[in-house]
């Protein structure tokens, strides 16, 4: 009798394991016959958890991290129809203090080995304040290695987009969504991004948006021949 319920106690472990080890394996091929982006989803979910909040948002994977427009490839400059358009428009100043005279030409300039200067450069005393050119909706407000503080603003039509980059600080309550008109105070010239830090000034650029009506892509125009 002894000999028999030790024999019987000795099947009962054997049993379990056997039981833990089909469901251990069916787990395995289960997840082996997922799909790749269901386990990948899973993944990044599991990372995100461990990655504290942005200060700013974060650049899309399109938006080249240059101190230029955002890119939209290889299309050139749009001529005389855009340009036209917007010098009806009596486009305010952005830099407070600066007259049409004060401005140089610097689209186009090289800007390293593999970029153009897509924009104009406004320079200014620190804190000089930072109109918004016309009546819009502030897009974005980001925060990218090359542009520093920067403002994505809206036209009223949404075709085009003005870009404020170099800020020293937004102006106080500014957000995304904000509308906003021609004379507002939108942030204050600075050096933040990679612009030299003895050398405040506003980096401001014009482009055309696409049909998307995306705030990194669209084609750039010389804000010089807009605000001259």
């Amino acid at each position: 009798m002894t000999r028999k319920t030790s024999r019987g106690g000795g099947w009962a472990p054997l049993a379990i394991a056997f039981v833990l080890g089909a469901a251990l394996s069916a787990g395995v091929l289960w997840r082996l016959n997922l799909p790749a982006a269901v386990i990948e989803a899973g993944a990044t979910e599991a990372k995100s958890d461990d990655c504290g909040a942005a200060t700013y948002p974060v650049a899309p994977a399109t938006n080249a991290e240059s101190d230029v427009v955002p890119a939209s490839g290889s299309v050139p400059s749009l001529e005389a129809e855009p340009l036209s358009d917007l010098r009806t428009r009596d486009l305010r100043m952005p830099v407070e203090g600066v007259k049409k005279a004060d401005l140089v030409r610097s689209f186009g300039d090289r800007r390293g080995s593999d970029r153009q200067h897509e924009a104009i450069d406004i320079p200014a005393p620190r804190n000089t304040p930072v109109y918004a050119v016309e009546d819009g909706t502030i897009a974005k407000l980001f925060y990218s290695k090359a542009g520093g503080i920067t403002v994505y603003q809206f036209d009223p039509r949404e075709s085009y987009a003005y870009y404020y980059a170099h800020l020293e600080r937004y102006a106080a309550g500014l957000k995304d969504g904000d509308r906003v008109k021609r004379g507002d105070v939108i942030g204050y010239v600075g050096t933040s991004g990679n612009a030299p830090p003895g050398t405040p000034h506003l980096h401001f650029a014009i482009f055309k948006l696409t049909d998307q009506k995306r705030w990194w892509q669209g084609t750039p125009l010389d804000p010089f021949d807009v605000l001259r």
